[in-house]
């Protein structure tokens, strides 16, 4: 596996760890629907959130939380309505994003919740 995969592998275990601390359940990790991906999909009290992780080396380029494009939010919406479909359920839906920055010895993570809205 090629060492950005593994960063992504290990950014989404952070985040997961991370959410669960804070009292998140996990329902699922990379639910596929089409050519789209939910990195995480967890519940906290009546909420489903939908979080996109995005892990990196360094912020210099760009700030990762910057990397959700409108084209990605609107695939990921459409994730999350089919996983809400599928899975018959009932509650609110928020979306997140965990940006995590990390280097040689130690990393960043931010935490972002409602960092986007479906549009209409």
């Amino acid at each position: 596996m090629a060492q950005h995969n593994d960063l992504g592998v290990w950014g989404e275990q952070l985040a997961k760890d991370y959410l669960q601390n804070k009292g998140y359940s996990i329902l699922q990790s990379n639910f596929r629907y089409k050519q789209f991906e939910l990195d995480i999909i967890a519940q906290i009290g009546n909420d489903l959130v939908v979080v996109e992780v995005k892990t990196r080396q360094n912020d210099y380029l760009a700030d990762p939380a910057l990397m959700v494009s409108k084209s990605k939010q609107k695939g990921i919406i459409q994730a999350a309505n089919a996983y809400i479909i599928e899975h018959d359920l009932d509650l609110e839906c928020r979306f997140d994003v965990i940006t995590i920055v990390a280097n040689k010895n130690n990393y960043t993570l931010e935490h972002i919740e409602e960092a986007f809205y479906p549009t209409i």
